[in-house]
This record gives C-alpha cells, sequence and structure tokens, in this order.
C-alpha cells in the first residue's frame, strides 16, 4: 500500500499538462460523449491511439457497447465545449454543431482534429478503463490545442 495521499498524488500528477478531448460515439440512444484529458498516441504500426475512462461514467458504457468512437482534440477557446462534455445528466450535444463521420461517430465542428477508430481492447485498471482503438481516419485544422494543467483548463503560452 501506498504512503501518498490520494490529494498529493493528483497535486503531483497535476505538473504535467495535457491536451483535452471529446470522445464521442452513435449510440442507439443518441449521440453520447464525454471529456477525456487521458489520451494518446500508442502505436504507429497499426496506427493506435489510447485513452482511460472512469469505470462509473454514464456515458463510457455507451460508447463502448457501439466500438464504432470518434476523438474530437480540442482548441484553445473550446474550454466550454469540454466543460459540458464532462457534465453528467445534460443533453451535451445540444448547444455544439457536429457532423457524421465516415465511421458513424458524432464528430464536432471546428476542433483542432480528429480521428475515428474502432476499439480493438478494453482492460479495467483501478477506477478506470483503459482503451486501445485502431484509427481508420485523422483529420488536422490549425489553432492551438487546449489544455488541462494544474487542476484547470489553460492554453500554451
Amino acid at each position: 500500500m501506498s504512503s501518498v495521499s490520494v490529494a498529493h498524488f493528483k497535486e503531483v500528477l497535476g505538473r504535467y499538462p495535457t491536451g483535452v478531448v471529446v470522445i464521442t460515439a452513435a449510440t442507439p440512444d443518441g449521440p453520447a460523449g464525454f471529456t477525456c484529458q487521458t489520451f494518446g498516441s500508442l502505436s504507429l504500426e497499426p496506427m493506435l491511439v489510447s485513452f482511460a475512462a472512469t469505470s462509473r461514467s454514464n456515458s463510457w458504457p455507451k460508447i463502448r457497447d457501439v466500438g464504432v468512437i470518434g476523438v474530437n482534440v480540442l482548441r484553445d477557446d473550446q474550454e466550454s465545449i469540454a466543460r459540458a462534455f464532462a457534465t453528467s445528466g445534460v443533453d451535451k450535444f445540444a448547444d455544439v454543431t457536429w457532423f457524421t463521420g465516415s465511421n458513424g461517430a458524432p464528430l464536432l465542428d471546428g476542433v483542432l482534429a480528429t480521428l475515428e477508430g474502432r476499439i480493438e481492447v478494453v482492460a479495467t485498471y483501478g477506477d478506470h478503463d483503459v482503451a486501445v482503438v485502431a484509427v481508420d481516419e485523422a483529420r488536422a485544422h490549425d489553432g492551438v490545442p487546449l489544455i488541462y494543467y494544474r487542476g484547470g483548463f489553460g492554453v500554451l503560452a
């Protein structure tokens, strides 16, 4: 058992800035999505990315069951989108413009980048599920990323 407290652990890890993405999918109940800061490239051959979702999320089980997702990399002016998709029990797509990607996943308009893919593997570690996604489509746009640092949103200076 670790002698590190949860509060101290969060403080230390908060020193590592991360990008902010919204994971999306078209579910039988309509579009679903959630904000995620634990995302990254995993492999170039084959092209794989990974993300971690809290196991107790309301949106994640619906997205996991569909297995076909979109990843939306947020721009520096999209903090409101990050906050909306981090909120439970609301229509997260009500105030955003989106379109259907080639794999059927909803993709957010105006983001810095999008990826489309298929969930290949999900493994549970602690209170999170780690998903590995095979990438089928990728698009990039100009702009500056939204980052998460020390418990809050920010931009690169």
